[in-house]
C-alpha cells in the first residue's frame, strides 16, 4: 500500500475537497485517515508554514532575478563562528 499526504477541507456537508488533484491511478478505491488538528495546533502549524512560504517566494524571486552571491562568499567568516 502506498501513502500520500495531502491537505483537504471539510465542507458544510462533511465532504472532503482536496487542495490538489491526486496524481495516481484513477477509479481506484482508497483508505482515508483524517487527522483533525486541535485549535491550539492550527496556530502553531500555520504561522511557520506561512513564514516558510514567504521566505521561499523571496528566495525564488532573488534567484530568478539574479540577486545571488557566490557560495565562496557565503562561507567567508563562518569558520570563526
Amino acid at each position: 500500500m502506498k501513502a500520500l499526504k495531502v491537505m483537504a477541507t471539510i465542507d458544510e456537508q462533511g465532504q472532503l475537497t482536496l487542495d490538489y488533484p491526486l496524481i495516481t491511478d484513477k477509479n481506484s478505491r482508497v483508505k482515508v485517515i483524517v487527522l483533525i488538528p486541535e485549535p491550539s495546533e492550527i496556530d502553531e502549524e500555520e504561522e511557520p508554514k506561512a513564514a516558510l512560504l514567504q521566505n521561499f517566494q523571496q528566495a525564488w524571486h532573488e534567484a530568478m532575478s539574479g540577486q545571488t552571491i557566490p557560495i565562496a562568499e557565503v562561507w567567508e567568516g563562518i569558520e570563526n563562528v
